[in-house]
């Protein structure tokens, strides 16, 4: 029996911070062998520190999962721009809205999220946000606010400051 070592594909090693689209920012703490199903198979450890959670991938589906390396600065400032845009709400039933919102944050797409924080984003001065659009709206918050912590290597206050004066640079009000 020849030993075909998954170790070829291998895309992150230990240390790297990746994203998981239905989890957001995680490390990667090990990549470790495990048997299922009588298989060996190669597992990417992934700890998200946020959510106490551990998450293992098998090395050979960690693409078609989603798992992706951080963004890179320019998908950042592209993101960041976004924030400063025109909140773009389509005049339909809001389960809709919802059901579109949720797949634009569980993609993993640092742009898709963005434009759901642009999009939910309230102002002092505008009405109040409903319950279920605050969720979704703290969900991609926290999202973007965690993989830009992780490029930028700043701490999480600091990440959600830069946010804030981007989208309330988007309203002329100082921030």
């Amino acid at each position: 029996m020849t030993k075909k070592s998954a170790n070829d594909n291998k895309t992150f090693k230990k240390g790297d911070y990746i994203v998981y689209p239905a989890h957001g920012v995680g490390r990667v703490t090990g990549v470790e062998k495990d048997q299922v199903a009588g298989f060996d198979i190669e597992v990417y450890v992934v700890s998200f520190e946020q959510d106490k959670m551990t998450l293992r991938v098998p090395t050979a589906r960690a693409g078609q999962s989603g798992m992706r390396p951080l963004s890179n600065d320019k998908i950042v400032k592209d993101a960041l721009k976004t924030l400063k845009g025109r909140a773009r709400v389509k005049r339909t039933m809001w389960s809709r809205r919802a059901q579109e919102y949720e797949a634009k944050i569980n993609s993993g797409d640092l742009i898709s999220i963005a434009e759901v924080v642009r999009d939910l984003y309230r102002a002092e001065d505008q009405p109040e946000q409903s319950y279920s659009e605050r969720q979704l709206y703290e969900s991609a918050l926290d999202r973007m606010v965690r993989e830009v912590a992780a490029v930028e290597k700043i701490d999480h206050d600091k990440a959600k400051e830069m946010l804030s004066k981007s989208l309330h640079g988007k309203t002329a009000a100082a921030a």
